[in-house]
Parts: C-alpha cells; structure tokens; sequence
C-alpha cells in the first residue's frame, strides 16, 4: 500500500543498497537538475552582453541602464553566505527568519553600494575609458552622471547601514564590527589613494569579506557565537568568490598594466596569475572534502561535486587562453559556478537538517 515515493526511499533495505550509497545517488541526480534549471534561468535572466539598442520607452530604457550599472545578477556572491551561515546555524537550532531577511537585505544593499561606488571610481581613475569587456562604463557613455552613480552608491550603503544598526541594537557590538568593516572594504575597495583593488588587495579583501565574515555574521545573529567549525565551514564560497574577481583581473590584466592598476595578476604575471586561478577553485573542492572527512560539514555538501567538470574546464581555458575575449567567459562562468556551488553547498546543509528531524 506505500507510494513509489516511499517504494524508492526505502529501496536501499529492499535491495540492500549502502543508505549512503543510496543518498550520494539522489543527491547526484539532484544535483544534476539543479544544474539544468539554473541554465535556463540564467539564460532567460542575466544579460551578461550589453543589450543592442532599440526604440524603448525613455523610461524603460532608463531602467534597463541602472539595472546593468547595479548589477544585481552579481548579488548571489553576498546571498550565498548569508544563507550558508544561517543553514549551518538551522542544524543547532531553530531559526530567526526576520533576522535572516534582514541580513540579507542589508549584504546586499552593500553589495549594491560597492558595486556604484566602483563604476563612479574606475571611471574618475581612468579605466572606464579603454575599450574593455562587460557591460559597465555607463558613466564614461552618457548613460548617467557621475554625481548620480555616486549619490545612489551612498543611498544604498546607507540603507545596509541603517539595517545593520538594527541588527546591532538585537545582537549586540560583534555585528557592529563586522558590519563597520564591511562597509568600509565595500567603499574603499576603489575609492580613495590606496584602494584595496589598486594595490593588490582585491582578492584577499574580496574572500575574507564576501566568505567567512558574511558566514560568521549570519550565523552569529542566529546562535550568539563563532564557533571555529564555522569559519572553517566558510572557506569553499571564499575561495570561489575570488576566484570570480581572480578571473577579471586576468581578463582584464594588460589594461591594468596599461593603467597603472596593481592586482595580484599583474604583481604575479600571466604564468603565475594562472597558478592562481588553479589554487582558487581546487582550494574549494579540497576544503570542501576535508571539512567532510574532519566532520564538519555533512556529507549530503558532497553534492557540490557535481560542478567539478565545469571547474575543470575552467581551468583548462585558463591554461591555454590569453586574450581578453577568449577569457571573458571565464569571468561569466566562474561566476556561474559560485552561484551553482554555494546552492549546492546551502541545500546540502540544508537537507542535513531535514534528514535529522525527518
């Protein structure tokens, strides 16, 4: 009298299947259609070209504009970790969701806001200027006034801030901190004599802020504490993340050069730039796995491993491509793979959660 459903469920005591055996197979074939929807959701919602022109309404067309200047498609780099910290936290206890909400809201207002404040500068230092990749340099087109770009990138680390302070008044001064410098990495990242992304500081700034400073302030709002565990649980979404900004920098390395601009691409040279890039994205599968074997993670997170192949070829593309156009969609890819990693990754701690209570 059971459904198939539970038919299936239980097939491994029919059959005498390895439980874990079993489950690494559900989560392969669930990891595999997680991986066909998010191509076609990528491929209807994120326009990764410029857009051509067409005869749009002045308002939509507007729109459209500060839609590509704000980027939002980039947000999952700050809504990754903000969710994994609050999984990880949801398999101590129960969660907050209004504090999830607004943490996420408030990550991404600053995400918004470093975005703005990064078209404003790099178009005031220059590099918006060159002919280069992507779909930015609105400024430098016409599209929008500096003053305006600027104006809204406050706006939006102002309304994070004003968030954050709430959040502050509930958990106390450790969120102060973490929200603080934040805020300030976000701002002076291009801003200013010594911004972090002029002076080979992008990356380190980038993995230490958008991987365990997020995980831990996420999950800090749920549980009051900061556990090691945790802030080791957080190094595979750091090491992706920037490996994303890693693989700009080497698509765009001669025209830093050109510019004066210092990255660890430029400081390291293609050779090494594209060591680099290696290190990045197989620090992330190797965390992955020893936060598995040590126990830290549960192994339902082994579901993330069906994004190697992509990794993978990733990597080759590096190892054989130089120019800008053949690595444009490296940068576009990896940035894919973070999203389809770190879903993976929160749906993994997730399920071990389900499977406890189930």
């Amino acid at each position: 009298n059971e459904g198939i459903g539970s038919l299936i469920w239980r097939s491994y005591e029919i059959y005498a299947i390895d439980r874990m055996l079993a489950g690494l197979i559900v989560v392969a074939l669930l990891g595999w259609l997680v991986n066909l929807l998010l191509d076609e959701l990528e491929a209807r919602l994120v326009p990764w070209q410029a857009a051509a022109q067409t005869k749009e309404g002045h308002v939509r067309t507007r729109l459209a504009i500060w839609w590509k200047t704000l980027r939002p498609w980039s947000y999952t780099a700050s809504i990754i970790p903000v969710s994994l910290g609050a999984a990880i936290a949801a398999n101590v206890g129960p969660l907050n969701w209004w504090l999830l909400a607004l943490a996420l809201v408030s990550s991404i207002a600053i995400h918004a806001g470093t975005n703005l404040v990064n078209e404003y500068y790099d178009d005031r230092k220059g590099l918006d200027k060159v002919q280069v990749l992507g779909i930015g340099g609105h400024i430098q087109k016409g599209n929008l006034q500096a003053w305006q770009v600027l104006a809204a990138g406050i706006g939006a680390f102002a309304l994070g801030s004003a968030i954050g302070l709430y959040l502050v008044s509930v958990s106390g001064p450790f969120i102060f901190w973490l929200g603080l410098a934040s805020v300030l990495v976000g701002f002076f990242y291009t801003a200013g004599p010594f911004a972090l992304a002029y002076v080979g500081l992008g990356e380190v700034a980038v993995f230490i802020f958008m991987g365990p400073v997020m995980v831990i302030g996420s999950y800090y709002l749920q549980r009051h504490a900061v556990p090691v565990p945790v802030l080791l649980a957080s190094l595979p979404v750091g090491f992706l993340v920037a490996a994303i900004l890693h693989a700009n920098n080497l698509r765009d390395l001669d025209i830093d050069r050109q510019f004066g601009k210092r990255t660890l691409a430029t400081l390291l040279g293609r050779a090494g730039a594209n060591v680099e890039y290696y290190t990045l994205i197989g620090g992330t599968y190797l965390s992955l796995a020893a936060l598995v074997l040590l126990g830290i993670a549960p192994w339902l997170t082994l579901i993330c491993i069906v994004t190697l192949p992509t990794a993978i070829r990733l990597m080759r593309i590096v190892a054989a491509e130089s120019t800008p156009p053949a690595l444009q969609p490296v940068l576009r890819q990896t940035a894919q793979l973070h999203a389809r990693f770190g879903l993976l990754l929160v749906i993994g701690w997730v399920a071990a959660v389900l499977l406890r209570f189930a």
